[in-house]
């Protein structure tokens, strides 16, 4: 059985800074891909920042103000969110996927193996 938990969401202002953590087990716990999506209301899921072994890969609308990390001892992934803004807003999502794949599709949300139930993150302006 493989679960992601995600928490750390909630309501902030446009500049402000969050910090998202996934907590993961069972099969979950040894995945070689571990990131972020997030979907905002009518729209589609969208990749964040992926980790996949020690390679990291960003969004370009999040370059430079998110940040990813992988603590593997304590099976937790999170994500850092600076420079918070408004179009951010969205439920964000802890994806895995057991083995590794092509980076053309990392950013696919159909080839990750389980999801979290997702944490809303709200910024207002």
């Amino acid at each position: 059985q493989a679960l992601l938990v995600e928490s750390g969401g909630g309501l902030v202002q446009a500049g402000d800074s969050l910090r998202l953590s996934c907590a993961a087990s069972g099969r979950a716990s040894t995945s070689y891909v571990m990131g972020w999506f997030r979907q905002a209301p009518g729209k589609e899921r969208e990749f964040v920042a992926i980790k996949s072994g020690q390679d990291t890969y960003y969004a370009d609308s999040v370059r430079g103000r998110f940040t990813i990390s992988r603590d593997a001892a304590k099976n937790m992934v999170y994500l850092q969110m600076n420079s918070l803004k408004p179009e951010d807003t969205a439920v964000y999502y802890c994806a895995s996927r057991s083995n590794r794949i092509v980076l053309s599709s990392l950013r696919q949300p159909g080839v990750y193996d389980y999801w979290g139930q997702g944490t809303q993150v709200t910024v207002s302006s």
